[in-house]
């Protein structure tokens, strides 16, 4: 499976797409689940708390926003990849995370959960056909390819947790 093209999702999520490394994206996907899983269980309890700033999630609110954020672009995936091309609305990332008790929830909890929807992830995209791959959708106002979702996937798990190691650690 080759890196999707610029035409094939925002000009806004390029900065996700560009993180991705060469090679199978269900590969990356399986790969950087194992890595995650590692990252996040060398981080304390108390540290997982830690906001760097006013106003600014936790560590265990921003692996909430990660989960969030993959289950809503794994929906767009699945929708997409069965044909169904009605356009989907944005996401307030910031209510979502604001609603939600990942600050209450422990850390291990929260990893647990991210591993199962990684998982849950990684088998519909290696489930799909190659058409599939290739279909596309309408989310946010703009065109975006099932493929272009699965490395969006990658890129934005890789974007927070570089955030986390240069602002929270």
């Amino acid at each position: 499976m080759n890196r999707p093209e610029k035409n094939e999702y925002a000009e806004y999520y390029h900065k996700y797409v560009e993180k991705v490394p060469q090679g199978n994206i269900v590969d990356i996907l399986d790969g950087q689940l194992n890595s995650i899983v590692n990252f996040f269980s060398q981080i304390t309890e108390e540290k997982s708390k830690h906001r760097y700033a006013p106003g600014k999630w936790s560590i265990k609110g921003v692996l909430g926003h990660i989960m969030d954020a993959e289950r809503v672009f794994a929906y767009r995936a699945l929708r997409f990849s069965r044909g169904d091309e009605k356009p989907l609305l944005t996401f307030d990332e910031n209510q979502y995370v604001a609603n939600s008790t990942y600050d209450s929830v422990p850390l291990h909890l929260l990893v647990e959960e991210f591993s199962y929807i990684r998982k849950a992830n990684i088998h519909m995209f290696k489930n799909l056909s190659d058409e599939m791959w290739m279909k596309k959708g309408i989310a946010s106002n703009n065109p975006v390819s099932v493929r272009a979702l699965a490395y969006i996937i990658a890129g934005h798990t890789q974007h927070h947790i570089n955030i986390i190691e240069e602002r929270y650690l």
